[in-house]
């Protein structure tokens, strides 16, 4: 009896957490809406967006230059943003989750330095794949990351360690760097003005962008995100040691390659369209295991939605705090999830040492 009350109060905290971060997506989303050097009531917003997206509005008169600020303007800016930071908050979640580690994240093991070259590389040479037209540099850039990824687990085989999670973390950091340098080498190489532009799209921004950078994340996001929910079990499995979940009926070799491919569409097309952006990854998926524990199925999704508010909200302090003037988002998770970060660490840390004593 007590064991089904427990249970029934674990399933309700879990949708009141589903409920509350859906809040949480919603509100910071109207909030990138609302908040500009135009004001906008919010009726006429949701008026507008109802009559682009669904053919239908309330109001009479709707000025056209309210309309074109909302609709081209601020809604894809909000919609990007959003797919951003859920793409990399679920990248972090399963790279944690595979890896089991806490420091395990897109840019830590070198997914993100991949597929920020490989972007850089199309920006710096213009390079346009016969077929894939504007699809050329999320393509590219996944592509990288995976490579990156895939150089990462060389090097860690040849240090003769097996798969050790910190071997794999100091892999990653190596690869990065090595990364790191190449796109200097490009940098130094280009002109001011391609140097100009690749340098401020490696800071990390969503502004200036359209919905055709909505529409090239998006596939991605979809795919890579069902790769990943359909494969929770596999890392719930993998928490307690490959070998174990080898025993329970897990295929390991083939779960590890699915998830590795969704963690690194998402991350690939994240960066492709908008920098590199650091810290989400990072400190999202740590921040949901406190509220949901570790079982992947409500960690993922969860993890989704949660960088996806945050990521908008981050856009939103970054356009705004030195208005009219606009800070990349890169400086602005760094500035909130280092802290964040370093709080949740030292508190894991008093934890485990009053567990010992």
């Amino acid at each position: 009896m007590l064991s089904l009350s427990i249970r029934r109060f674990l399933s309700e905290k879990v949708v009141w957490l589903y409920i509350l971060c859906g809040g949480f997506v919603l509100g910071t989303a109207l909030l990138g809406l609302l908040n500009s050097s135009v004001a906008i009531p919010i009726p006429t917003i949701l008026h507008i967006l109802s009559e682009n997206a669904f053919g239908f509005g309330w109001l009479a008169d709707v000025p056209k230059n309210e309309e074109m600020i909302i609709w081209n303007i601020r809604f894809p800016r909000v919609l990007l943003a959003m797919f951003v930071g859920a793409s990399l908050a679920l990248a972090g979640a399963a790279f944690q989750g595979l890896l089991r580690n806490p420091l395990a994240d897109p840019y830590t093991i070198g997914v993100s330095s991949g597929a920020a070259l490989g972007a850089v590389a199309v920006l710096f040479f213009n390079i346009t794949i016969i077929g894939l037209g504007s699809f050329t540099l999320p393509v590219v850039a996944i592509i990288s990351g995976l490579l990156s990824l895939l150089l990462v687990f060389g090097l860690v085989r040849l240090s003769n360690r097996g798969l050790a999670i910190e071997t794999i973390i100091l892999a990653g950091i190596i690869i990065s760097a090595f990364i790191g340098s190449l796109i200097s080498l490009i940098i130094a190489l280009g002109d001011k003005d391609s140097m100009t532009q690749i340098i401020y799209w490696l800071y990390g921004s969503v502004g200036m962008r359209s919905w055709g950078h909505v529409q090239l994340i998006f596939p991605f996001m979809i795919v890579g995100a069902i790769l990943l929910f359909l494969h929770y079990r596999e890392l719930n499995a993998m928490a307690l040691g490959e070998e174990a979940a080898d025993h329970i009926g897990v295929n390991v070799k083939r779960g590890k390659i699915l998830i590795l491919l969704g963690a690194s569409l998402l991350t690939g097309s994240a960066v492709a369209v908008s920098g590199s952006i650091g810290f989400v990854g990072l400190v999202i998926p740590h921040l949901v295991r406190l509220l949901t524990g570790p079982n992947h199925r409500h960690v993922l999704p969860l993890s989704m939605l949660v960088g996806g508010g945050f990521l908008v909200l981050a856009d939103l302090m970054a356009r705004t705090i030195i208005a009219p003037k606009e800070l990349p988002i890169g400086v602005i998770t760094a500035l909130i999830g280092a802290p964040v970060f370093a709080a949740l660490l030292v508190r894991e840390r008093i934890g485990k040492g009053k567990a010992h004593d």
